[in-house]
């Protein structure tokens, strides 16, 4: 079973400008939840009992104010007469732990270096889910991302999330090139006809320890400069494939929601409050 999460959720969200300025991208609401919890409570359902998130050194910090118990609030809903919306207020489980690591936004960055200061600060040798904090696969009821990677991975085997979208939209994405269920590559905005295939990367992946090392590696022997370039996790992914590496390909089900843009958080809503009726 895996026990351990990682989710990156720093950064200034510019793309989300200026709503961004006061609220965190990943706590941007998505109905009555933030971005961020979609993807912590799937994760919990899939066994996580530790959830390592990166955040900025922004203080007070919003994603760790909504993961603290609220005193206040629960004794004013028991004082009202509304315990029975307690269960709402209790954002986790009493044996599931968050725990922080906090990113200077003005050095290196890129989707690798979360994933390298977690495992170098917390020592993890063992396999973890690695989740971005502003999309979700939307699929109440049934098998959830983090589920489907578990399914897919072998013992202390990497595996790579695929969402399948129309071919003629490839070109916005990263697309999977895959052999016998296992990764051969990514290739980023292909043409329609030249796309190996029509599932897209969305950034959810389950990593070995072998896997861990190689990203740590990668960000700590590379100096891109903080305007040049950044450190992109599907670099050190591609050499380890191949090196022989084997990273499986794990088919999502379910609707893939990005909250990265005004269009796509509009679109999350209008699902999951659709479905909530």
């Amino acid at each position: 079973m895996i026990t351990k999460a990682i989710i990156p959720v720093a950064g200034w969200g510019t793309r989300r400008l200026p709503i961004t300025k006061i609220i965190e991208k990943s706590m941007l609401p998505v109905g009555n939840r933030p971005l961020v919890d979609y993807s912590v409570q799937d994760l919990i359902k899939a066994g996580v009992k530790d959830i390592y998130m990166v955040i900025s050194n922004v203080e007070p910090c919003q994603v760790q104010e909504f993961y603290k118990d609220n005193l206040a609030l629960n004794q004013y809903l028991i004082e009202r007469g509304k315990e029975d919306r307690l269960k709402l207020a209790k954002t986790l489980p009493d044996d599931v732990t968050i725990h922080y690591t906090v990113q200077d936004p003005a050095a290196k960055y890129g989707t690798a270096v979360p994933i390298a200061m977690v495992v170098e600060e917390y020592n993890i040798d063992e396999p973890v889910l690695v989740f971005m904090g502003d999309d979700f696969v939307w699929n109440p009821g049934g098998e959830n991302a983090a589920e489907a990677l578990i399914k897919a991975a072998g013992e202390n085997e990497s595996a790579i999330l695929g969402v399948e979208i129309p071919l003629e939209k490839v070109e916005k994405y990263g697309v999977l090139a895959a052999e016998d269920g296992k990764l051969t590559g990514v290739v980023e905005k292909p043409k329609p006809e030249e796309a190996p295939s029509n599932l897209i990367n969305v950034s959810k992946y389950i990593m070995a320890p072998e896997l861990l090392q190689r990203i740590v590696k990668y960000v700590n022997e590379n100096d891109f400069g903080p305007k040049d370039q950044e450190y992109m996790v599907t670099d050190p992914i591609d050499e380890y494939i191949k090196d022989g590496g084997v990273v499986r390909v794990a088919p999502a089900t379910g609707e893939y929601l990005d909250g990265g843009s005004v269009e796509g958080w509009l679109h999350a809503n209008e699902v999951v409050c659709k479905e909530r009726k």
